[in-house]
């Protein structure tokens, strides 16, 4: 029978190899178990890819020209609207629509999740409404807007809203739903007032929650402004577009989309950061 070299150790010597040996099998499975680190600018690495592609396949030949024109072609259309000014102006006049409607929405959403997260009475008010109004569109919503509001600027705004409500309500409320009731006990234990418990267990907890709520929203925000920007505008990205459609101009369109889908990818990214930052305490396999 053949024999290894710890077998021709003494008992004793083995024994103290032993202790040795299981930490370094520990770190060893620690480390293969141990999340990764992001990669750097890793939410960008899809865009590029598919610009790539783009790229590639309108050099050869592949992708026909008329119906979509090459990369290149695209930056020298939005190059001149950057030249003459017209991009700039639209562009502020469409990030104004979306912020606005952002901010009343967000505010709408997290005002009422906290009713009716942190009241039985609210959720019976609040909860049943809010899931009829989550199982219709906001799009649909827009010819019964606009014989409410008109086709001026506050029905735009107040479409961006509705859209935006949604998801910030229902995050933000089951947040609150799933907060431990032992941190409510401790509460009730180092007799915290009611302000106190808001601030050290209610905020906190529903934290998390909401910052998934403003990764959709800020995406419904952007969906939002693509279709209200169509009715009736005089300015923005969506009425830009809507006129090339007129004049048959395809990279003006195309501009029009690449700004769309940059703004959302940005804005996506910010609140990732936001998110990383502030639920430092909270590390999952992503992060």
């Amino acid at each position: 029978m053949s024999t290894t070299l710890s077998d021709k150790q003494p008992p004793a010597a083995r024994k103290q190899a032993a202790p040795a040996a299981r930490p370094l099998a520990r770190r060893h499975t620690r480390k293969r178990l141990a999340p990764g680190r992001p990669v750097p600018y890793g939410w960008a690495l899809g865009a590029l890819l598919l610009l790539g592609l783009w790229a590639a396949g309108s050099a050869t030949g592949l992708i026909d020209a008329r119906s979509l024109p090459a990369p290149w072609t695209i930056a020298v259309a939005a190059g001149d609207l950057i030249e003459d000014g017209r991009l700039q102006s639209n562009l502020a006049t469409s990030a104004q629509r979306a912020l606005l409607g952002l901010v009343i929405g967000v505010a709408g959403g997290l005002l009422f999740a906290m009713v009716s997260g942190l009241s039985r009475v609210g959720e019976a008010l609040i909860d049943g409404p809010v899931q009829i109004k989550r199982a219709i569109p906001s799009l649909a919503l827009i010819p019964l807007l606009i014989l409410w509001f008109g086709i001026g600027e506050t029905m735009k705004v107040v479409t961006i809203a509705l859209g935006v409500f949604v998801p910030i309500y229902i995050h933000t409320h089951n947040g609150l739903r799933g907060i431990d009731n032992r941190y409510a006990e401790l509460a009730e234990t180092v007799r915290l007032s009611r302000p106190q418990f808001v601030r050290h267990v209610v905020l906190p907890g529903a934290l998390p929650g909401f910052l998934l709520g403003m990764r959709f929203a800020v995406t419904a925000a952007w969906l939002a402004l693509v279709v209200v920007e169509q009715v009736n505008a005089t300015s923005g990205i969506g009425y830009m577009m809507e006129l090339a459609r007129t004049y048959g101009q395809i990279d003006i369109i195309l501009v029009g989309l690449v700004v769309y889908g940059l703004l959302g990818l940005f804005s996506d990214a910010l609140v990732r950061l936001v998110e990383r930052r502030t639920l430092t305490w909270r590390r999952t396999l992503g992060d």
